[in-house]
């Protein structure tokens, strides 16, 4: 019997999160008495795997075949509850990201398994099996019983520390075989943007929203971002106005993201907006407003009208990089 833990990865890396799972997984298996077993789907260096093992991992199998290019929900799916079946795994864990959120509906199908999505801490009880999640955009918490034998569950980004150890995994290379019949994707061309931080991917994100007043007001928090090596984000109204591109939304309706530090200026944090943001690490909020609700969600606030404040805090760090 184990716990399974399905790492994605990005061109052969792996990101905090995976290091997220594998910490969380081998506490869970712990509290278990399981084994903690790692599967990481497509070609990945040895040298990039063995870091999983730094935080608990006690085998870690690379499946991988050339005919897979890029990411099926089927095909993973599939893939990830063979070896499940194989391993006697008790618990099947992934993250809460969109590649996540497309398994695991299908794999809870194929095992049978109960269901946990989002869960932000190890289970408080263990018979019966009960975790804890976030619910209504993060304004309620609810504990969740699964009965089945068999669960899955989704983490979710920034709920858990990372865990290192001294443990060194074993790796195990398989070359799986694919039914192409369930392969429904194919890459045909990659065009990567360049130059920029990608939203998702940032550890740090400066947003701004209807209190910036105008699309003229931006240049501050643009540099606020450059110099932090921030990514850049916006308020639905603001994208709405042209203020700023709409791959730049975040929110119930735009991109859910989980970067560590999140600013939050001149918005006001509506419940939809905070249902995409709250899984950041630490929020830090400025507005005029000292009883906008995104002073509840922040763990640092300044009240203060962005305009005056925003070139303090660039002066500040031009002066802190010697700029």
């Amino acid at each position: 019997m184990s716990v399974l833990i399905f790492v994605e990865n990005w061109d052969g890396k792996f990101k905090k999160l995976s290091f997220e799972l594998v910490s969380y997984g081998s506490k869970l298996a712990e509290m278990l008495g399981k084994e903690v077993i790692v599967l990481s789907i497509g070609k990945v260096d040895n040298s990039e795997l063995e870091k999983l093992g730094k935080f608990g991992a006690n085998r870690i199998i690379s499946a991988f075949n050339d005919s897979i290019n890029c990411f099926d929900s089927r095909l993973f799916t599939s893939i990830i509850a063979g070896f499940a079946k194989q391993e006697g795994a008790e618990v099947v864990i992934l993250s809460n990201n969109n590649t996540g959120k497309a398994i695991a509906p299908r794999l809870s199908v194929n095992l049978k398994a109960g269901l946990g999505a989002g869960v932000g801490k190890l289970p408080t009880g263990i018979s019966p099996f009960v975790v804890y999640k976030k619910v209504f955009s993060g304004n309620a918490f609810a504990n969740l019983t699964i009965k089945s034998a068999i669960k899955v569950l989704t983490l979710a980004q920034n709920s858990f520390v990372l865990i290192e150890t001294e443990n060194s995994a074993t790796i195990l290379e398989v070359n799986v075989p694919i039914d192409q019949t369930m392969m429904q994707n194919r890459v045909i061309e990659v065009n990567k943007q360049s130059g920029k931080i990608l939203l998702t991917d940032a550890d740090i994100v400066v947003s701004g929203g209807r209190g910036m007043k105008s699309g003229d007001n931006w240049t501050p928090l643009l540099e606020i971002a450059e110099l932090l090596g921030a990514a850049t984000a916006c308020s639905r109204p603001v994208s709405d106005e042209g203020w700023r591109p709409h791959e730049e939304h975040t929110g119930q309706t735009g991109k859910i993201i989980a970067p560590n530090l999140y600013f939050a200026i001149g918005i006001s944090g509506a419940t939809q907006h905070l249902a995409g943001v709250s899984s950041s690490k630490y929020i830090v909020a400025i507005n005029t407003d000292k009883d906008a609700p995104i002073f509840s969600a922040a763990q640092y606030g300044i009240v203060g009208d962005a305009g005056k404040v925003l070139p303090k805090i660039v002066e500040a760090l031009r002066q802190q990089k010697g700029k």
